[in-house]
Protein backbone atom coordinates (compact mmCIF):
# COMPACT_ATOMS: atom_id res chain seq x y z
CA UNK A 1 0.00 0.00 0.00
CA UNK A 2 1.49 3.36 -1.01
CA UNK A 3 2.28 5.87 1.71
CA UNK A 4 -0.46 8.22 0.49
CA UNK A 5 -3.06 5.47 1.04
CA UNK A 6 -1.68 4.51 4.47
CA UNK A 7 -1.57 8.03 5.84
CA UNK A 8 -5.35 8.48 6.33
CA UNK A 9 -5.63 5.04 7.91
CA UNK A 10 -2.76 5.76 10.27
CA UNK A 11 -4.37 9.07 11.24
CA UNK A 12 -7.69 7.29 11.79
CA UNK A 13 -5.88 4.70 13.93
CA UNK A 14 -4.24 7.39 16.03
CA UNK A 15 -7.59 9.12 16.56
CA UNK A 16 -9.36 5.86 17.40
CA UNK A 17 -6.66 4.86 19.88
CA UNK A 18 -6.81 8.25 21.58
CA UNK A 19 -10.62 8.17 21.61
CA UNK A 20 -10.78 4.74 23.21
CA UNK A 21 -8.17 5.81 25.77
CA UNK A 22 -10.45 8.62 26.92
CA UNK A 23 -13.01 6.00 27.97
CA UNK A 24 -10.68 3.27 29.22
CA UNK A 25 -8.41 5.53 31.34
CA UNK A 26 -10.19 8.89 31.68
CA UNK A 27 -8.42 10.16 34.79
CA UNK A 28 -5.22 11.42 33.06
CA UNK A 29 -7.36 13.25 30.50
CA UNK A 30 -9.54 14.78 33.22
CA UNK A 31 -6.42 16.38 34.66
CA UNK A 32 -5.72 18.24 31.41
CA UNK A 33 -9.12 19.91 31.14
CA UNK A 34 -8.74 23.66 31.76
CA UNK A 35 -10.67 24.70 34.86
CA UNK A 36 -12.16 27.64 32.94
CA UNK A 37 -14.41 25.25 31.00
CA UNK A 38 -17.91 24.79 32.43
CA UNK A 39 -19.05 21.39 33.64
CA UNK A 40 -17.10 18.46 34.93
CA UNK A 41 -13.71 17.47 33.52
CA UNK A 42 -15.01 13.90 33.03
CA UNK A 43 -17.78 15.15 30.73
CA UNK A 44 -15.19 16.97 28.61
CA UNK A 45 -12.97 13.88 28.60
CA UNK A 46 -15.79 11.68 27.35
CA UNK A 47 -16.93 14.29 24.84
CA UNK A 48 -13.46 14.69 23.36
CA UNK A 49 -13.06 10.90 23.22
CA UNK A 50 -16.34 10.59 21.35
CA UNK A 51 -15.26 13.33 18.94
CA UNK A 52 -11.98 11.52 18.30
CA UNK A 53 -13.84 8.29 17.56
CA UNK A 54 -16.19 10.08 15.16
CA UNK A 55 -13.25 11.80 13.45
CA UNK A 56 -11.46 8.46 13.15
CA UNK A 57 -14.46 6.95 11.39
CA UNK A 58 -14.76 9.96 9.10
CA UNK A 59 -11.08 9.95 8.16
CA UNK A 60 -11.14 6.19 7.51
CA UNK A 61 -13.96 6.46 4.98
CA UNK A 62 -12.96 7.94 1.60
CA UNK A 63 -16.37 9.56 1.12
CA UNK A 64 -16.06 11.66 4.31
CA UNK A 65 -12.27 11.84 4.53
CA UNK A 66 -11.75 15.43 3.38
CA UNK A 67 -14.31 16.98 5.71
CA UNK A 68 -13.27 14.77 8.62
CA UNK A 69 -9.58 15.50 8.10
CA UNK A 70 -10.27 19.25 8.10
CA UNK A 71 -12.33 18.82 11.25
CA UNK A 72 -9.46 16.82 12.72
CA UNK A 73 -7.02 19.66 12.02
CA UNK A 74 -9.41 22.05 13.78
CA UNK A 75 -9.80 19.60 16.66
CA UNK A 76 -6.02 19.40 17.10
CA UNK A 77 -5.91 23.19 17.31
CA UNK A 78 -8.86 23.20 19.70
CA UNK A 79 -7.33 20.77 22.20
CA UNK A 80 -4.08 22.73 22.36
CA UNK A 81 -5.22 24.56 25.54
CA UNK A 82 -5.46 21.17 27.29
CA UNK A 83 -1.85 20.49 26.36
CA UNK A 84 -0.85 23.89 27.73
CA UNK A 85 -2.79 23.13 30.93
CA UNK A 86 -0.95 19.84 31.26
CA UNK A 87 2.44 21.55 30.84
CA UNK A 88 1.51 24.11 33.51
CA UNK A 89 0.17 21.51 35.92
CA UNK A 90 3.16 19.22 35.49
CA UNK A 91 5.85 21.88 35.94
CA UNK A 92 6.74 20.51 39.40
CA UNK A 93 6.71 16.83 38.44
CA UNK A 94 9.89 14.85 37.87
CA UNK A 95 11.89 15.77 34.78
CA UNK A 96 10.65 12.96 32.50
CA UNK A 97 7.01 13.95 33.11
CA UNK A 98 7.74 17.65 32.61
CA UNK A 99 9.62 16.86 29.42
CA UNK A 100 6.73 14.78 28.08
CA UNK A 101 4.22 17.52 28.85
CA UNK A 102 6.37 20.16 27.17
CA UNK A 103 7.10 17.93 24.16
CA UNK A 104 3.37 17.64 23.45
CA UNK A 105 3.11 21.36 22.73
CA UNK A 106 5.12 21.51 19.48
CA UNK A 107 3.81 18.08 18.40
CA UNK A 108 0.43 19.67 17.70
CA UNK A 109 1.92 21.37 14.63
CA UNK A 110 2.80 18.17 12.73
CA UNK A 111 -0.56 16.67 13.73
CA UNK A 112 -2.40 19.66 12.25
CA UNK A 113 -0.26 19.50 9.10
CA UNK A 114 -0.82 15.74 8.81
CA UNK A 115 -4.59 16.17 9.01
CA UNK A 116 -4.47 18.98 6.43
CA UNK A 117 -2.36 16.78 4.15
CA UNK A 118 -4.90 13.99 4.43
CA UNK A 119 -7.68 16.47 3.63
CA UNK A 120 -5.86 17.57 0.50
CA UNK A 121 -5.43 13.96 -0.55
CA UNK A 122 -1.68 14.28 -0.31
CA UNK A 123 0.67 12.11 1.64
CA UNK A 124 0.53 14.17 4.77
CA UNK A 125 2.75 12.70 7.47
CA UNK A 126 2.81 9.00 8.14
Amino acid sequence: MPRSERSPLLLAGLLATAGVSHFVTPRPFDATIPSALPGSPRAWTYASGAVELALAAGVALPRTRRAAALATAAFFVGVFPANVQMAVDWRHRPTPFRAAALARLPLQVPLVLWARGVAKGGEGRS
